[in-house]
């Protein structure tokens, strides 16, 4: 049976996000082809207003849409501190916590040599700077705790040493080769609150 040139369209587009193999594509589209149209729409217009509001902020490389993002802008927000995380999803989930009042700085990745990323395809050199000025005293290393997080943490570890800034590690807890963002609330918690020098 021939599908529609559309719908195929469709499931190919919905095949290329993260975790959505060729069945779980299908089912979204037929889903939304028999939703009301206001649905379908409203998805449609969520996907636009996203993509034209959204910036980088220019302080921590957070998602957002205002420059600097509001953490970096709060007067709230301890300047003594900053986590390192590999993605934005990791700042929401160590935020849910509400145990840390710190900064963050977001790599956008890991270091991977196996897909050809090293750290000049990371955002560790806008890192620097930041620590330069004096007001950070203590720098968290909160990359997963994978392979690929590990050899991350290390070189910036590396990368700060000379800057005689304290750089703590998130303690384990949270399980080798998970992600930062599927993790509850109170096991992050216990990673910040159980953090070590590196």
């Amino acid at each position: 049976m021939n599908v529609p040139k559309s719908v195929a369209d469709l499931i190919a587009e919905f095949e290329k996000l993260p975790g959505v193999g060729p069945k779980s594509a299908q089912r979204l589209t037929y889903y939304l082809l028999h939703a009301p149209k206001q649905e379908s729409l409203a998805l449609a217009e969520a996907l636009k207003q996203m993509k034209e509001k959204t910036v980088i902020c220019s302080v921590c490389w957070n998602v957002t849409e205002v420059n600097p993002c509001e953490v970096c802008a709060s007067s709230e927000r301890d300047k003594s501190i900053i986590c390192v995380v590999e993605e934005p999803l990791d700042v929401l989930a160590l935020e849910k916590t509400r145990s840390y009042h710190g900064l963050y700085h977001v790599l956008h990745g890991s270091i991977t040599p196996m897909a050809n990323i090293g750290p000049d395809e990371l955002r560790i050199r806008e890192l620097l700077p930041r620590l330069r000025g004096g007001d950070v005293k203590e720098v968290i290393l909160a990359t997963n705790p994978t392979i690929e997080g590990e050899a991350t943490a290390m070189y910036i570890q590396k990368l700060i040493q000379p800057l005689n800034i304290k750089v703590t590690r998130i303690a384990r807890g949270l399980p080798v080769g998970g992600d930062l963002e599927y993790a509850d609330e109170v096991t992050l918690s216990r990673a910040l609150e159980g953090r070590r020098d590196y």
